[in-house]
């Protein structure tokens, strides 16, 4: 048969795998500079730009979308070329591609550093980004399925099987969370309310781990793997059974994020228990890769490449094991808001994303550049001081977390709360020094990495343009039996394959959210439940823009230990004028559900300019800045507009009087702190967050905490 010759796409390999580097090394810093903050809040530096809050975001934005999101394209480039025989559909849009994904990147480092932010963990970028972000995966699309369909291979193998399912539905959960209305070019509100806009967040939010830093690299682990081992996949079968499994499985396991908040018991439930069926797909997964090496332990103790491969896939099947073990109630009930999730959520993103891009580096980058790895000794050493930091990171955090969840359901023999919240705080100061030191150790091994990889692109030269034969795509096909035929039909058939994942990956998202948004009785409402006044929602943005999401949940949950300490347990229909919902998944602040009302306003204020002048201990940074920013009021028309268009029940013609409610509120609130002999004036940024911190919780009758 004849073959036909062509080259494949090397340059736009290497410029993703440089990104990876370059905005790993980024992303590391700015992690490390708010671990710091978690122990010495003045490693802000006194900025507004760089606290905790506003980087907090920018940190996992930089990891997840600049970082892995470069690294699982230089390996689908790479590899999915070389798997279909055949270039890349389009050099031009390879670089409209990674241009554009460059420039999302910046956007995303300009805009959260100024408060720019939905607060919607992992898509806080706001609209204009996110209709960018849209058009670039369209892109990606387009070149990924154009290459497919021009391939030279009849079958399409596993890998390629896991990067359709990562397009497609990380394209639907993109569009579905970032359904927004937007206010100005730098504004928006989510379209959901309260309870409906956390399912659609945690929906995205745990599925975008599943989809963006999961399934490619499932599907860069079947190639990658093999290819360094130099022996085929354990089991073929095995890889099937995996694939489809965990494609329908994960959708559902969203509300497991949600246990014991204001979401529908039957939701929680459905999120339990898919949690707890992952469990096999993803252990199948780890089996198939582990196994790949079975025999060649000697050359994975030899090679570096291997050694991180062997590393990333246990830490894969350790964190998609802990997954559905924090997924059960009572061991949810103790981790969730603790250090405990920051530990298992970095057993994945060190030890999985982060190996894994480090072999598939170390792999590929000579190849492309036709030489050998400048240092075998510098990959070795990357390997041990970056599995160090990872212990040094996690095992603190673990520890940290289960100090959290049990001092703060401790009781006194009297039957009162033990601790305060300031004591946990204090207590777990060392452990969050050890995390930074881990930190340490981890970008230490990055940056020897980045060295010995730029050193071998020196010694080398790069091959753009790479040669390759490989005969036509056979127009008359027949199958031969198989005891996967089905399967084996199913891969020469792309679009029907691409289809039926649409299919598989919807159900679960249709079944958790429709009844939530047709049936009423899921979101009761509370006649008492009034809209924010124009001052409160004002102050409210303030909130969202400081990022204090990321410290402080507002959702007490049905314990005994939580509505001693904080209140009356949240009800789903407090929430029903929140657009976005503020619950938050980490409390390293208390819970501000129940504040309003339970301090004068001169302790709010010192406590945003001073905060440990009012809790001793504190790690809060403060916020002097809003007692100087003047308050922006030209766009209060445009919110409430908004804001009646989301279905909030401001009265028609009520936007031409809010700004005069507004100052009437806030004049109110100056002349209170006047009283204390403080001066702060009506039109400043702090009066608004008052305004709003004191709302918090007062539309229903309280049971007023016995301690903070």
């Amino acid at each position: 048969m004849q073959t036909e010759k062509f080259q494949y796409d090397n340059r736009i390999v290497r410029n993703f795998a440089i990104a990876t580097m370059v905005f790993g090394i980024v992303g590391m810093l700015v992690g490390l500079l708010i671990a710091i903050q978690l122990y010495e809040p003045a490693a802000n530096l006194g900025n507004q730009y760089t606290s905790f809050g506003r980087i907090r975001p920018l940190h996992t934005n930089a990891i997840i979308f600049a970082f892995v999101g470069n690294a699982v394209f230089m390996g689908v480039y790479y590899s999915l070329q070389r798997l279909c025989k055949a270039r890349m559909f389009s050099d031009l849009l390879s670089n409209i591609h990674f241009w554009g994904w460059q420039l999302i990147i910046v956007a995303a480092a300009v805009s959260l550093p100024l408060g720019l932010t939905t607060s919607k963990e992992y898509a806080e970028l706001e609209w204009p980004i996110d209709i960018a972000i849209t058009v670039i995966w369209v892109v990606f699309g387009w070149n990924m399925f154009g290459t497919i369909l021009k391939r030279r291979e009849r079958h399409m193998y596993v890998a390629i099987w896991f990067y359709i399912a990562t397009f497609v539905t990380v394209a639907v959960l993109h569009l579905v969370n970032s359904f927004e209305l937007p206010v100005s070019m730098f504004k928006s509100y989510s379209w959901y309310a309260g309870v409906q806009d956390a399912l659609v967040q945690w929906w995205y939010g745990h599925n975008a781990v599943a989809f963006f830093l999961t399934t490619p690299f499932l599907g860069m682990m079947y190639y990658y793997l093999p290819k360094a081992v130099d022996r085929p996949v354990y089991s073929y079968k095995l890889s099937i059974l995996h694939f489809w499994t965990l494609i329908f499985l994960y959708i559902w396991a969203g509300p497991h994020h949600l246990l014991y908040s204001s979401l529908p018991d039957w939701a929680q439930s459905l999120g339990v228990a898919f949690s707890i069926m992952l469990i096999a797909p993803s252990w199948g997964g780890m089996i198939n890769g582990l196994l790949t090496l079975r025999g060649a332990w000697d050359k994975v103790r030899d090679e570096p490449v291997l050694k991180f491969f062997a590393v990333g896939v246990t830490a894969y099947g350790m964190s998609t094991f802990e997954g559905p073990m924090l997924s059960l109630k009572n061991v949810n009930a103790i981790a969730h808001f603790t250090d405990w999730i920051v530990a298992h959520v970095h057993v994945g993103a060190l030890g999985w994303n982060g190996f894994m891009t480090f072999g598939i580096l170390y792999w590929l980058i000579p190849r492309i550049y036709n030489t050998k790895l400048h240092s075998k000794k510098m990959a070795n050493f990357h390997f041990w001081i970056g599995t160090l930091g990872i212990l040094f990171y996690t095992v603190p955090m673990y520890w940290s977390g289960f100090t959290q969840g049990l001092m703060w359901k401790e009781f006194t023999e009297a039957g009162q709360l033990k601790y305060e919240f300031l004591d946990t705080t204090k207590q777990i100061l060392s452990l969050h020094v050890l995390r930074s030191f881990g930190g340490t150790l981890f970008l230490t091994g990055t940056l020897v990495m980045v060295y010995n990889i730029t050193k071998t692109m020196l010694a080398g030269k790069l091959v753009a343009n790479e040669n390759a034969e490989a005969p036509a795509l056979e127009k008359n096909y027949t199958p031969t039996g198989h005891a996967s035929y089905w399967h084996k039909a199913l891969e020469r058939k792309p679009m029907t394959f691409m289809v039926l994942s649409i299919v598989v990956i919807l159900i679960g998202g249709a079944v958790e959210m429709l009844p939530t948004f047709l049936i009423k009785s899921n979101i009761p409402t509370i006649t008492s439940v009034k809209p924010y006044t124009p001052l409160e929602l004002q102050g409210r943005d303030l909130y969202i823009r400081e990022g204090c999401v990321g410290c402080h949940s507002q959702m007490i949950r049905p314990f005994r230990s939580e509505t001693e300490r904080y209140g009356e347990y949240s009800k789903a229909g407090e929430y029903v004028y929140d657009h976005p919902f503020l619950w938050g998944s980490k409390r390293t602040g208390p819970d501000l559900m129940r504040v309003g009302g339970k301090y004068p306003n001169s302790w709010h204020y010192n406590h945003m300019i001073d905060p440990r002048s009012m809790s001793p201990g504190s790690i809060m940074p403060a916020y002097q800045w809003l007692a100087d920013q003047t308050l922006v009021i030209s766009n209060t028309k445009a919110k409430i507009n908004a804001m009646r268009t989301l279905g909030v029940p401001y009265e028609k013609g009520y936007e031409e009087k809010a700004i005069q409610d507004l100052q009437t509120q806030a004049k109110s609130i100056s002349e209170n702190l006047a009283i204390e002999k403080i001066k702060l004036d009506s039109d400043k940024e702090l009066i608004a967050l008052i305004a709003y911190l004191q709302r918090l919780g007062t539309d229903i009758k309280l049971n007023k905490p016995t301690t903070n």
